[in-house]
């Protein structure tokens, strides 16, 4: 279920597009008023917006965006901005760019999207950054984790819920072996996690835990200083259970020392026109308090607001 809120009555576009040039224009910039239409325009409003402010004031909307605001607030209402599939491109350059196996971002993108969500931020990456992502995902990645990431964004899962039991109980046998003997980048654990459709991952894990006791991301866990081991983990749960992947992430940027911005404006930005409400309930089943006053704790100024406003807790 998705955060956004966006009005009974949405004023014409042309409005839309007045109000923000004046929010940009005079002394200083009005960053409620930008807050009060952006974040509550869902995806084909805002793409409208843009190509509107284009044509009735003769600039790219995000350029000026860019230029009137600053810091973790204008990162957070430009990649709002963007549409979701300009938006996962940028992310998986980015991804590309500074590769670290600690970053999950092109997991996140490759495990949480639907094929066609996928196929589409791929044409567009494309067409942005004139190569493909499978081409970056190879230039930048070495060893098992190319070996692992490089069909995970290649994949183009069947998405049906027919579901092959022979085949769940066989490869079940096949992780638990390869596990057991620490063979983590086989093979066979690849081609499931990266091919197999979701019901069908389903299917084996449960398979796995009825035949040998215990989920297989805890299997996982053997050893917690394993890079490689981390991005199985987050990929299964992508695969299996999103929200709860997405709420750790949360949890994990908020709940130390230092907030990760980043994490959390990537977070929020991809997830409230999607299931941010279901991700929020499941933050505050693990944590001691809802997901609105952790922000409001561990954030500020037009930051806070515009984080507020997309997880539905503003006053618009």
């Amino acid at each position: 279920m998705a955060t956004l809120t966006v009005p009974a009555q949405v004023p014409d576009v042309n409005e839309d597009c007045e109000q923000l040039h004046k929010a940009f224009s005079g002394w200083g910039t009005n960053e409620d008023l930008i807050i009060t239409i952006l974040a509550h325009r869902n995806a084909s409003q805002r793409k409208a917006i843009r190509e509107a402010y284009a044509q009735t004031n003769g600039g790219d909307l995000l350029k000026t965006l860019d230029k009137e605001l600053t810091s973790d607030f204008e990162r957070l209402i430009s990649m709002w901005t963007l549409e979701p599939m300009e938006r996962d491109a940028v992310l998986a350059n980015e991804a590309t760019k500074k590769w670290s196996a600690a970053d999950r971002v092109l997991v996140e993108i490759s495990c949480t999207r639907s094929m066609h969500e996928l196929l589409m931020a791929k044409q567009f990456y494309h067409s942005k950054f004139k190569k493909s992502i499978e081409e970056d995902v190879a230039h930048h990645t070495t060893g098992d984790f190319r070996k692992f990431v490089l069909p995970l964004v290649s994949s183009y899962r069947y998405e049906g819920n027919e579901v092959d039991s022979g085949l769940a109980e066989s490869e079940s046998k096949l992780l638990h072996e390869h596990i057991s003997n620490k063979e983590y980048a086989h093979d066979d654990i690849i081609k499931l996690l990266a091919t197999r459709s979701k019901a069908q991952i389903k299917a084996t894990l449960n398979h796995y835990k009825d035949d040998f006791g215990q989920e297989l991301d805890k299997d996982l866990e053997i050893d917690p200083s394993n890079e490689f081991l981390a991005m199985l983990r987050a990929t299964v749960k992508c695969l299996v259970c999103p929200e709860k992947y997405f709420q750790e992430v949360i949890s994990l940027a908020i709940n130390k020392k230092g907030t990760d911005e980043g994490a959390l404006t990537r977070i929020v930005a991809t997830r409230a026109e999607v299931d941010m409400k279901i991700i929020m309930d499941e933050y505050q089943q693990h944590n001691d308090g809802p997901l609105d006053r952790a922000i409001a704790k561990d954030t500020h100024g037009d930051y806070e607001k515009m984080l507020l406003a997309l997880i539905g807790h503003d006053d618009a």
